[in-house]
């Protein structure tokens, strides 16, 4: 007799958190399995090829397992693609649309088992595009809900809540309704001294028209924000970018009608007195910097706090950072100095820059020092750091790193140390990765027992009991995973950190015969290879390398001074390098 043809199955589960409640991967899985075992055979459920993408949305396709499951499709003889229900591809109909006309010329199937949707057939085929469309639906209905929500706040005029701008604090108010219900909200007030310094920072840079002079004029009178730290450009341009200072006046409502702004007050309620609360200001993303909106996006209303700016000087700030911007100006970055980005002012902590001469030394070089930043800022007033000789320092730095290419070096003994320590502990890391994959077949195995002694017992006592089985072994695999990829990736790491040992060490013996026929692009990258930090704290320099506690210490910089020896401690033990 003939042997049926094993057709080749493909499950596939997304979820958009890491989480072991609810509709977990793990579950979308074997529920899948079951539905292939029921419908088609045991051991088509068994070969059934997984691909599954914890943590990602349903908004787009760009899953890293979802693309890869769509390229072995077109590599592999796939039959169907099994899914537990239709959003765990996609809620965008356009990319449901396409994907299921690609499969459908290549003869593939999509499955959803939750609405019994099987596109091997016509109806299937219609009932799934149906239903995407809802998918769909459901996703662009949450949005517009959530703009509404901003609408309606928008016409209260309230505050809702989270740092307060600079010269206000949040103030609770309470108003009984016409049912007889107390609403509680919050609103602005003015904190005095604070909106004080509000109005100074505009008048100065409608007067000087240059975020630079603010800030250095706010550090030479050691002005600090609300929380007690010294101002910088960004924090003085949020301060002159935000509407709620201005008062809403005519110029303030005929600036927002001329940019198209989505206005929540009429005329009328511009009074001249009350200032400007902005909705949907900014586009807010996990793990990302929030990135502002353009106007035309804004949500506006009259708050119920008071203006303080004017809406002429308000528009007269925007259309002069507006210029300010076009400008697209840059500072000219040093073409001879080394150290700038790594070399730290030991006093304040800011950053030191090299400041470039017209003069040259003995040897032909542009001479330059190096200044620190909050120095320059602050006209002095804020930090007074000696500056130190640019030209000498860059040249001890590489005669530093010169030293450390020796084989008798401390830092290259402790490479080689460290390398053995490194390769001895692989042995465990192995040993422990072997026992974690033992336990996590062996509770796969226990699994798929419980699920068939699932089947039998449906509808009885002992059902919950072996759910309950099951989502523990579940559960112990989530770890038994997690456990897994993190001795995988020490493994690898530890792998990686053995080979790059020795880079170093040549690395190190390359640099220091060859540094000195290098551009100065090449002499800066070895540098941050090597070295975490330089400080200057007015009488030596401290060189701080990557894992280090410790640091060489070289005597006075200046050009008055016998700079042929570097004294101080020798370099500290490697340590952790590779952590």
């Amino acid at each position: 007799m003939k042997k049926k043809m094993v057709k080749q199955f493909v499950i596939y589960s997304r979820k958009s958190k890491f989480t072991g409640k609810g509709e977990s991967v793990e579950n979308q899985i074997e529920l899948c399995h079951q539905y292939i075992m029921a419908h088609y055979s045991q051991e088509e459920a068994e070969s059934a090829l997984i691909y599954e993408d914890e943590g990602f949305s349903g908004g787009n396709l760009e899953r890293p397992n979802f693309k890869k499951m769509m390229n072995d499709s077109h590599h592999m003889s796939f039959a169907a693609i099994v899914v537990y229900r239709l959003d765990r591809i996609s809620r965008n109909i356009g990319d449901f649309a396409n994907l299921i006309e690609d499969l459908g010329e290549r003869d593939i199937d999509f499955i959803s088992i939750k609405e019994q949707f099987d596109t091997s057939s016509p109806m299937g085929r219609a009932m799934m595009y149906i239903a995407s469309v809802f998918s769909q639906l459901e996703r662009e209905t949450i949005a517009e809900r959530i703009r509404d929500n901003l609408h309606e706040l928008a016409k209260t005029g309230r505050w809702l809540g989270g740092n307060t701008p600079t010269g206000y604090e949040s103030e609770s108010i309470s108003n009984v309704t016409i049912d007889g219900k107390v609403r509680k909200a919050c609103k602005l007030k003015i904190i005095p001294d604070e909106i004080n310094l509000v109005k100074l920072i505009f008048d100065k840079f409608i007067e000087t028209g240059s975020l630079t002079q603010v800030d250095e004029y706010l550090l030479e009178k050691r002005y600090k924000t609300k929380f007690n730290k010294d101002f910088s450009r960004f924090a003085i341009k949020a301060i002159l970018t935000n509407p709620v200072y201005m008062i809403a006046d005519d110029i303030a409502y005929n600036y927002f009608i001329d940019n198209d702004v989505d206005l929540f007050s009429d005329r009328v309620d511009f009074d001249g007195i009350h200032g400007i609360m902005a909705y949907n200001r900014t586009l807010q993303r996990t793990g990302k910097a929030n990135q502002a909106k353009p106007i035309n996006e804004w949500i506006v209303s009259v708050g119920k706090h008071e203006g303080v700016i004017s809406g002429s000087e308000w528009v007269t700030v925007q259309n002069k950072l507006s210029i300010n911007k076009s400008k697209s100006y840059r500072r000219p970055r040093s073409h001879v100095a080394l150290l700038s980005g790594v070399l730290v002012c030991g006093k304040c902590g800011s950053f030191i820059r090299p400041k470039l001469t017209n003069r040259t030394n003995a040897k032909g070089e542009q001479i330059y020092t190096y200044m620190c930043t909050m120095k320059e800022r602050s006209h002095g007033n804020t930090c007074n750091m000696k500056n130190v000789n640019g030209n000498i320092l860059d040249a001890k730095i590489i005669d530093e790193i010169k030293k450390m290419g020796k084989s008798s070096s401390d830092l290259a003994k402790q490479i080689t140390k460290s390398k053995k320590i490194l390769s001895g502990n692989m042995k465990g890391y192995d040993a422990q990765a072997d026992r974690v994959k033992y336990q996590l077949k062996d509770n796969d195995e226990t699994i798929k027992a419980l699920v068939i002694s699932l089947a039998r017992a449906s509808g009885t006592s002992a059902e919950e009991y072996i759910m309950a089985q099951i989502d523990e072994l579940h559960h112990q695999n989530e770890i038994l995973k997690n456990q897994y990829e993190e001795i995988n990736l020490v493994k690898s790491q530890s792998k990686m950190a053995t080979v790059e040992f020795d880079i170093l060490k040549n690395m190190l013996a390359d640099f220091g015969k060859n540094i000195d026929s290098f551009n100065v692009e090449q002499k800066r990258a070895v540098i941050r290879t090597f070295i975490k930090k330089i400080v200057w704290d007015g009488e030596k320099i401290h060189i701080y390398l990557f894992g280090q506690n410790g640091e060489i210490d070289f005597p006075d910089i200046s050009e008055n001074v016998d700079l042929m020896h570097i004294g101080g401690n020798s370099v500290s033990p490697l340590g952790e390098f590779f952590e």
